[in-house]
């Protein structure tokens, strides 16, 4: 039996999803592509997974599209039924209601670096490298390349990293605020780690709220955006991390927001 391209494992709160085809660089054909959705679907359907930690087997984080597999993969049909897939494995990780942590180790090329954005916070080794490179080969950016650059950097910046076909070492992502921590190689699968878990002992759920809300901020108006905001505040504040935060600070301790919603999941078990 084939070992799989997509493996997970837990660390409690914290699920790993981790890309598992290193003779490959972790390339994103098709059956990674569909395994890695699968994976990022069934985090979405279970609670207990707080935050998803994104890693890489290999030297590579991704080398994004196998260029073999393109020359005979370009036709226009084929492009179009290949992008509308998306929907299956990518659209499900940008939207995920959930922390995304993403450790980059090695190279992040073409649609890996477009993976790799799709995190709400990433973490990269000494030796990582973020390069798009798609008007080398005459494409234009995809995998939300061109939705998450300008929204990161602002057009400016995205333009001059695109045009330019730019490679970012890890300090120059890290300086332009691409990447939260740069650490050693033999680090990075720890650190990144451990901020996972911080982010899953806070209200994870709340924090998934506020991020596809704020996903909104560009494309709305500013009355939209309060409205929105005056929904989720709803939503928050009839959530058991909120009734855990504002007990604790009244109580003046720590709070136990795991705790709080893990009792909520085991009443509604209870109930059904």
């Amino acid at each position: 039996m084939s070992e799989a391209l997509v493996t997970t494992l837990r660390h409690g709160p914290v699920l790993e999803i981790r890309l598992n085809s290193p003779k490959s660089r972790n390339s994103l054909i098709e059956p990674l592509r569909e395994a890695l959705g699968d994976a990022v679907k069934a985090a979405a359907l279970d609670r207990s997974a707080r935050v998803i930690y994104l890693t890489a087997e290999g030297q590579s984080f991704c080398a994004g599209g196998d260029l073999f597999a393109l020359q005979k993969a370009c036709d226009p049909w084929m492009v179009h039924r290949r992008l509308r897939k998306l929907d299956h494995w990518l659209t499900p990780l940008i939207t995920l209601d959930r922390p995304v942590v993403v450790a980059v180790n090695g190279h992040a090329v073409g649609g890996g670096m477009g993976l790799a954005l799709c995190g709400d916070v990433l973490f990269a080794d000494e030796s990582a490298k973020f390069m798009a490179g798609f008007f080398r080969l005459g494409a234009i950016p995809d995998i939300a390349t061109m939705y998450h650059l300008p929204r990161l950097l602002g057009m400016a910046q995205a333009k001059r990293i695109l045009f330019n076909n730019l490679t970012l070492t890890a300090t120059e992502a890290a300086a332009l605020g691409l990447v939260q921590q740069v650490v050693p190689d033999a680090k990075l699968y720890q650190v990144g780690l451990d901020h996972a878990q911080r982010l899953a002992a806070g209200p994870a759920e709340v924090m998934g709220l506020a991020k596809i809300t704020m996903a909104r901020s560009f494309e709305t108006s500013l009355a939209d955006m309060l409205a929105f905001e005056g929904m989720g505040q709803a939503l928050a504040m009839s959530n058991p991390e909120f009734r855990e935060g504002l007990a604790a600070a009244i109580e003046k301790r720590p709070a136990d927001y795991m705790a709080a919603c893990e009792r909520e999941i085991a009443a509604q078990r209870e109930a059904q």
